[in-house]
């Protein structure tokens, strides 16, 4: 539940105090550290017998690891800090956020901090303190309440529309680029990026470029290849128990594009967790058989029921069809006319691989067709 309210102690009183009587905890956010140990004061105050934390970045790092597991362990009541809380922190306990200064945040940094409480069972409240609305700039006052309008679980997508909305696309390829580019990453904008100049190459100024030599460039064809699959593949939990940190590996092994980079991944990884499991190895190997797809203009793989199934270049007129790379495909579908069949289906074209029950045999499926033909 998220509410907006203007700056008044007799309300910061009572929401503190009615997460007290449940045996619950607070976070007091409050990103000025000029007047952080005020507050913590103040709340003492109001509250007599509260116990109260502070936290912030400018604390040697082995005393604010000490408020950390103290208010972790209930050795205090309140944790005021800065917003080095909103990532990384997860203490189910921790119910009521007050967030001070609200409408100095953005519209994704409150909706992180938001995402501190409400981690258990217990109905969670969030409290957003700000000047009168009547005082706020258009921008601020829309952001707190989107806040305050989209508060239900899964609600993030359209925090993110109406962030956009209110600060802008940008110019994707201005100078005055102000979008998404931070919190996509650069790779994964780079990606997209690169995907629509493709589109916009092969299909609305395809005449222009008709021309143009190949010199042997597949990366024209398909610039990612999507995997689908019903066979384990993943770094599990009894493997890697934290769950950021597998999603940041996850993450990264998706950026890798050769295989001295990803043998490298896996020597960190060995070292750091020990023996990879059989269905770690085997996400690996699906990073080598997406490259080995991607050289044979393969857009989507399909391996289920033993078998794996391959959509080819979407467009019937792109020059994937004329290229040496889909000549080796027809080759060797006629030197193997049991294991594979050519289909086409509302004007998709795909070729189903019978007896692949692993991704490694899918790799050397691929690997052999890839092979220079006689």
């Amino acid at each position: 539940q998220t509410e907006i309210h203007v700056y008044d102690e007799d309300g910061i009183r009572e929401a503190i105090q009615l997460e007290m009587n449940r045996n619950g905890q607070v976070f007091f956010i409050n990103n000025r550290i000029q007047n952080i140990y005020h507050i913590e004061a103040m709340i003492r105050r109001l509250v007599p017998g509260c116990r109260v934390g502070v936290g912030h970045g400018q604390m040697p790092a082995d005393k604010l690891e000490e408020v950390i597991v103290d208010f972790i362990d209930y050795e205090y009541d309140v944790l005021v800090a800065t917003t080095i809380v909103e990532s990384g922190i997860d203490i189910p306990n921790v119910n009521t956020i007050i967030i001070n200064s609200a409408h100095n945040f953005g519209l994704s940094d409150l909706h992180q901090l938001r995402g501190r409480v409400g981690r258990s069972n217990r109905k969670a409240f969030c409290y957003l303190l700000a000047p009168d609305m009547s005082l706020l700039t258009p921008d601020a006052r829309r952001r707190l309440q989107a806040l305050e309008t989209f508060a239900e679980l899964g609600s993030g997508f359209n925090i993110a529309m109406q962030d956009l909305d209110i600060r802008g696309a940008g110019n994707m390829l201005g100078a005055e680029q102000s979008g998404f580019i931070a919190d996509l990453g650069y790779e994964t904008y780079q990606r997209i990026l690169n995907e629509a100049v493709h589109e916009l190459k092969d299909e609305e100024f395809a005449e222009l470029y008709a021309d143009v030599p190949e010199n042997g460039d597949t990366s024209k064809f398909v610039t990612d290849c999507q995997i689908d699959s019903d066979m384990e593949l993943m770094f599990s939990s009894d493997y890697i128990e934290n769950v950021s940190e597998r999603i940041s590996l996850y993450r990264e092994l998706d950026n890798i594009d050769n295989e001295t980079d990803l043998l490298d991944f896996q020597t960190r990884l060995e070292d750091r967790f020990g023996r990879i499991p059989p269905e770690g190895i085997s996400l690996m190997q699906v990073v080598r058989l997406r490259w080995q797809a991607m050289n044979l203009g393969i857009e989507k793989l399909v391996l289920k029921n033993e078998a794996m199934t391959a959509f080819l270049v979407s467009n019937p007129q792109s020059a994937y069809y004329n290229s040496e790379v889909f000549g080796k495909l027809l080759h060797y579908m006629a030197t193997h006319p049991r294991k594979c069949q050519l289909r086409e289906k509302n004007g998709r074209r795909s070729v189903l691989f019978s007896d692949v029950k692993s991704v490694e045999k899918a790799w050397e499926v691929l690997k052999e067709i890839a092979s220079p033909t006689p």
